[in-house]
């Protein structure tokens, strides 16, 4: 029986995005572990239930304070090592850099990551990087550098990332795969009617500026001015991440009353609700909320950016606009307000698509190839 880690920054992360997966792991009789540093009762539940092992394992989801991170890998090579795993996946930027590290100084045979998105330090701003950020992404392309040249594999979602990295030589080419997205259980996210009055734009994301909620925040305010009926409907949680949005923030648009926020809640039944998914983010590996809104068979508005353009063809299941550029993005929006039967066509291609890229039980299958499962 094959032992497998699996390394999360985020027990709901690893529950949202990883289930099926770990799912089929165990279908193949793998004895899965599952390390977070932040679980609860319920999470633990939930893993067991799953058939796999819930572990706490220490680990600071942001910042990057040396000592400290140092501290955690040495804690994390003695956990891996009592653990005796044939194989460790790991996803997100610590759990790749770290994990991959002490994964090696405990002797697992086989090691292998998943860069799920540039992040942070990667993404274009707008303006020119201060020292900060200079520094941070001086530091994290030595981690990564180190840490990829021990993996055995490493997945990439979109085809940028996977040359970025490879330019900037964080990683030799020949040890890189390209999965495409995360993929989507087509019958969970089945196919709901579309809503074609009042037109309903919807943004699902981490409340950070990168997302572009600020662009969809001033595309709306413009809209309304002219259709005031059209709804906009923003879904996320407050985040730590260095570009993360104030409540206060968030509360003053509500209460101008250009978009309703209902917080960190599930995305299924807003999108059921929704006539329009709308991400215009900076960058992104393959958003999940994207392929949940194709599933459910809502048009696309995106960025012309890595990760984000893999899900539109333009004109086809929706629109793809310049990163940044609020006109574009508004007159996108617009087509949709005047010509709503645009709804119900570019949403059943969005399905088509889905169903063509992003199916889970078929991405599932290629990572338990590179697993060696």
């Amino acid at each position: 029986m094959a032992k497998v880690v699996i390394l999360a920054h985020h027990a709901v992360s690893l529950l949202n995005f990883r289930r099926h997966f770990i799912r089929d792991l165990v279908a193949q009789g793998a004895q899965v572990f599952c390390l977070a540093p932040d679980y609860d009762s319920p999470g633990r539940e939930e893993v067991r239930c799953l058939g796999a092992v819930p572990v706490d394992y220490r680990l600071a989801r942001t910042g990057m304070n040396p000592v400290r991170d140092m501290r955690d890998m040495l804690s994390l090579k003695r956990l891996l090592a009592r653990l005796k795993p044939d194989v460790t996946f790991a996803f997100s930027i610590k759990p790749v850099i770290y994990g991959t590290l002490a994964a090696r100084l405990a002797g697992v045979a086989r090691r292998v990551v998943m860069i799920e998105g540039a992040g942070y330090v990667f993404t274009a701003s707008g303006t020119p990087p201060g020292w900060r950020r200079r520094g941070l992404r001086w530091m994290v392309e030595k981690l990564y550098r180190l840490a990829l040249s021990y993996a055995h594999r490493v997945i990439f979602l979109n085809p940028d990332d996977l040359r970025e990295f490879v330019e900037r030589r964080l990683v030799d080419s020949s040890r890189t795969a390209l999965l495409g997205g995360i993929g989507v259980d087509l019958d969970e996210w089945a196919v709901a009617p579309p809503v074609l009055e009042p037109v309903t734009f919807l943004l699902v994301a981490r409340l950070l500026r990168e997302k572009g909620i600020l662009e969809y925040v001033a595309a709306a305010r413009d809209i309304k001015r002219r259709f005031p009926t059209v709804r906009f409907i923003l879904l996320g949680g407050l985040d730590t991440n260095p570009g993360a949005l104030g409540r206060q923030e968030v509360e003053a648009w509500v209460s101008e009353g250009l978009l309703e926020w209902p917080g960190h809640v599930a995305v299924q039944p807003w999108i059921a609700k929704a006539s329009v998914f709308v991400l215009p983010s900076y960058r992104e590996g393959v958003p999940r909320s994207t392929q949940e809104a194709m599933a459910m068979g809502r048009p696309i508005i995106t960025t012309d950016t890595p990760g984000c353009r893999a899900t539109v063809e333009d004109g086809y299941n929706g629109f793809m606009v310049p990163v940044r550029d609020v006109p574009v993005l508004t007159q996108a929006m617009l087509r949709f307000v005047d010509s709503p039967d645009l709804i119900a066509s570019m949403g059943a291609a969005s399905r088509r698509i889905a169903e063509e890229r992003y199916d889970v039980n078929e991405v599932n299958a290629r990572l338990l190839n590179w697993l060696h499962i």
